[in-house]
């Protein structure tokens, strides 16, 4: 046989039985066997197998290695492969195909190379089909994508399968132009009608990785002319490679998606794509149409994992207690996935108690329902819990990972735990051996610098094995406005401005360190760098849910219907600050240009206007809930102080950087954000 001695290496796949003679009935000795041992085990296996597979026919060694593929054994699918040869050599041609599918499951380059040389030598490659085709998933699966096109070019005529096989592995490797490349002169050298349902879902999963969005306009033009805009598969694909564009190919998306024969995928993914690029309005409004839609479709765990996203990044906790009711009702406050998903909303509207409960409830917890919680507990300054999680989760048997550590050191820093975060940080990579990425390192950053260790900071950012990127530069120079440290600040900021000149929270922050160290000429040079460069502010907004509606405000807001009761609430409220010895701070006003600029508009900030309407409408003593786009103003924070003291009422204020939570004229940030 040809490929015999290729396949030497492959291990038996079951062990021949021990010759022993039958031994006389013992009922203790029986009862004693209800525990089979290994080598009982072993001879059952093979007689199982031995009477599923018939050694003279080909299809049925087939059949087993790709049974045992399909269960998940692909070290066992590759062994039976190397018996199959041995035993009958017409078995190769129909079992090569499952074996190398084997070998990529198995990642295993070794066997799937000594299978390559096999097909080879025995003439199936490059002339059979189905081979080929598994030849390449191998080699893609073993990420050697090279590897994969030189054997695709020794195809003489590569079928349309073939070439989304090609196109396919190109995607998962993320060569997404070779994916692209492909596709177009497989419709060139032939026509539109090669193009099967399977080779329209690589090109429009490749399409959704580039930024050029014109290319899925004319795939969808492509789809459209042979008839695949029914495909709900194709279809749906094709909503995610638009929504990758942002908001305006979202807006092609759902066009798409209102002229389609929707199923329940189609709708799952339409709500989760508003979810996931923050239109959290646009993903609740289609899952309540959802609900309404009948037609046989229902709410899932995929749909409800999605509107619970959308809950947390708009802050809509009453909404979001609606949708956790409805989790209890599907029974499915156990399942890890939608019960994380209830654990990170309650988390990200200020409720880390419900956070908590909902995480007990989860039944198999895995390492994202304990990074979710330690993250819950993290985000509030409650470091002390978190940790507690943490151990708690290693005590369960899971092993902390990558993203495990990005929770613990954001916990640590959020709680000023200097100590912890430094014992942790060292800990993660000396026992539990994971090197330290970018988020690990601005954790850090942050911690150092909360702490005043700033030069210990800039130290740590110099040794980075990674290149720092703006979230580290940005952490340092919120330390800097801190502490009061302009040479450090100008450092960080020309790091910034060489990874994003255009974010003008940059320009903010360091004319507010200016102006705090007196230095009135480089404040006006940073105001006339953005008026030069053109920077553009993103105006400053902040939300309150009342009764499952999210109202918005802005600086100076007058389009509510109770803008003069809000106005005139707010006056009164700030007269009964300044008689408790609030004194606005107008300087933070005058050189902040990312937030409202005047003095005249001090007394109306967004986060103002927000709290008085909140304090008018909502229920006595309730938790008040604000969501900042962008960094609370320094007067603002200090304005919430005297509110929370005098009103008797609790505010939690989520910005652009973290919680705070306001109680009895005190912030849980400690006067650092």
């Amino acid at each position: 046989m040809a490929g015999a001695s290729v396949m030497t290496s492959l291990p038996n796949p079951l062990p021949t039985p021990p010759a022993h003679p039958a031994p006389a009935f013992n009922p203790q000795r029986q009862r004693e066997r209800s525990v089979p041992s290994p080598t009982t085990t072993a001879s059952s296996l093979r007689a199982l197998f031995l009477r599923a597979v018939d050694p003279s026919r080909p299809a049925s060694w087939s059949a087993a290695v790709a049974d045992l593929l399909s269960s998940g054994d692909a070290v066992a699918a590759l062994a039976t492969f190397a018996a199959a040869v041995r035993a009958n050599p017409a078995a190769l041609r129909p079992a090569l195909p499952p074996a190398l599918r084997a070998a990529a499951a198995a990642r295993s380059l070794a066997a799937g190379r000594q299978l390559h040389l096999l097909a080879l030598r025995s003439g199936l490659f490059p002339s059979d089909p189905y081979s080929a085709s598994a030849l390449l998933h191998m080699y893609h699966h073993c990420s050697r994508p090279m590897d994969a096109r030189r054997a695709f070019d020794e195809i003489p005529d590569p079928n349309p399968v073939i070439v989304t096989a090609m196109a396919s592995g190109y995607v998962r490797n993320n060569l997404v132009y070779h994916s692209l490349e492909l596709f177009r002169a497989m419709i060139a050298s032939d026509s539109a009608s090669v193009v099967d349902e399977a080779a329209a879902l690589v090109a429009f999963s490749a399409s959704a990785r580039v930024p050029d969005r014109g290319v899925t306009a004319s795939l969808h033009a492509l789809i459209a002319k042979i008839g695949f805009e029914r495909n709900a598969g194709v279809v749906n694909t094709m909503l995610d490679s638009y929504a990758k564009g942002g908001s305006r190919d979202l807006e092609v998306a759902r066009k798409v998606f209102d002229t389609m024969e929707r199923d329940v995928v189609s709708w799952n993914s339409m709500i989760a794509l508003y979810a996931q690029n923050g239109m959290s309005a646009e993903a609740i409004g289609l899952y309540s149409k959802m609900l309404n839609v009948g037609g046989g479709i229902k709410c899932n765990a995929v749909a409800l994992s999605a509107v619970l996203l959308a809950c947390a990044h708009a802050g809509a906790i009453q909404t979001g207690k609606r949708i956790h009711n409805q989790v209890v009702r599907m029974g499915l406050e156990e399942n890890v996935y939608v019960g994380t998903s209830v654990v990170d909303m309650y988390s990200k509207c200020g409720r880390v108690e419900m956070a908590s409960r909902a995480f007990r409830k989860i039944k198999e917890k895995n390492i994202l329902s304990w990074s979710a919680m330690i993250t819950g507990y993290g985000m509030h300054g409650r470091g002390q819990e978190a940790l507690e999680i943490f151990t708690e989760m290693k005590r369960s048997g899971l092993r902390p990972n990558y993203i495990t550590f990005i929770s613990v050191l954001a916990a640590c820093s959020h709680a000023g735990l200097l100590d912890e975060g430094r014992y942790w940080y060292n800990a993660m990579k000396q026992e539990f051996g994971i090197e330290a990425g970018v988020e690990h390192y601005g954790c850090m950053v942050d911690l150092l610098g909360r702490a005043g260790c700033l030069d210990e900071a800039y130290s740590l950012i110099k040794e980075m094995k990674v290149k720092p990127d703006a979230a580290i530069w940005g952490a340092l120079l919120s330390a800097c406005r801190i502490h009061k440290n302009v040479e450090l600040a100008e450092m960080s900021v020309k790091r910034l401005f060489e990874l994003d000149a255009s974010n003008s929270g940059y320009y903010v922050l360091l004319s507010n360190i200016y102006a705090e160290a007196g230095m009135w000429k480089d404040v006006e040079r940073i105001r006339l760098l953005v008026k030069t460069r053109r920077i553009e502010k993103p105006p400053g907004y902040s939300s309150f849910e009342l009764k499952g509606k999210i109202y918005l405000f802005y600086v100076g807001d007058k389009s509510h219907p109770q803008h003069i009761e809000i106005y005139s609430y707010l006056e009164k409220l700030l007269e009964r600050m300044q008689e408790a010895g609030y004194v606005p701070n107008t300087g933070s006003v005058l050189h902040d240009l990312d937030e409202e600029e005047k003095e005249s508009a001090l007394r109306i900030h967004s986060e103002k206007l927000a709290v008085a309407f909140a304090l008018m409408n909502s229920v006595p003593r309730s938790v008040i809930h604000i969501i900042k786009n962008l960094r609370v103003c320094s007067d603002c924070h200090t304005a919430m102080k005297f509110i929370t003291k005098i009103t008797e009422r609790e505010i939690i204020i989520r910005d652009l950087q973290r919680f705070h939570h306001f109680k009895d004229g005190l912030c849980s940030c400690r006067d650092y954000w």
